[in-house]
C-alpha cells in the first residue's frame, strides 16, 4: 500500500477507510445530526402549512410528520455533503485566483469561507437570495475576530455557499467530489 501526505500533515494509505461521522451523543456512525435536525424542522414546518391548509388539523399533524423525515433525509444528505478539512484546503489553495481576495491574506477571509460552507447546510434547499438577509444578521456572531464586515466577507462566504449548492444540485454530493 502506498501513503498519501494529506494537508494536514498526516499520512494515510491511499486504501483507507472512507472518512465516518459520528453523533456525538451515541457514536452511531454516519449521523449528522445539524443537517437533519435542520432538515426536519423545515420539512415538518413545510409539511404542517400544506397538510393544515389541506386537510385541517388532522392534516396539518400528519404533513408535520411526513415533511420532517423527509426534509431530515435532506439535511442529511447536504451534510454529508461537507467534509470542512477538503472545504478549508480548496479555498486555501483556490482564495488567491478570486477577484475580491486581492490583497487579503487567506486567514482574513477565511471565516467567511466556512460560513458560507456551513451555511449552505442549515439552509437546506434554499437558495442564497432567499436567506442573504438571515446570513447578514447572522455574520457579527459568526465571524468570530475576524475584522470583516458583512460587505466585504460577503463574497467569499457566496462563493463558499455556491461550491457546495452546485454539487448538491447537480447530484455529486460525495466527500471528495471537491475540485471544480
Amino acid at each position: 500500500m502506498a501513503d498519501e501526505r494529506h494537508p494536514t500533515g498526516r499520512t494515510a494509505t491511499l486504501e483507507a477507510e472512507p472518512e465516518t461521522h459520528h453523533d456525538p451523543l451515541t457514536e452511531d456512525p454516519d449521523v449528522h445530526p445539524i443537517g437533519t435536525g435542520v432538515g426536519a424542522a423545515g420539512g415538518g414546518t413545510i409539511g404542517a402549512v400544506i397538510g393544515g391548509a389541506v386537510g385541517g388539523p388532522a392534516g396539518a399533524m400528519i404533513g408535520a410528520a411526513v415533511g420532517g423525515v423527509t426534509g431530515a433525509f435532506a439535511g442529511k444528505g447536504i451534510a454529508e455533503s461537507i467534509n470542512p478539512a477538503e472545504e478549508d484546503a480548496f479555498w486555501r489553495e483556490t482564495h488567491p485566483t478570486r477577484p475580491y481576495a486581492q490583497g487579503r491574506p487567506y486567514e482574513d477571509l477565511r471565516p467567511a469561507y466556512q460560513y458560507g460552507w456551513e451555511s449552505r447546510c442549515r439552509y437546506g434547499d434554499c437558495h442564497w437570495d432567499d436567506v442573504k438577509g438571515d446570513l447578514e444578521r447572522g455574520w457579527d456572531q459568526a465571524r468570530g475576530n475576524a475584522g470583516l464586515g458583512w460587505h466585504e466577507a460577503s463574497p467569499a462566504a457566496r462563493d463558499a455557499w455556491d461550491r457546495v449548492d452546485q454539487r448538491f444540485r447537480a447530484g455529486t454530493h460525495t466527500p471528495g467530489s471537491d475540485r471544480r
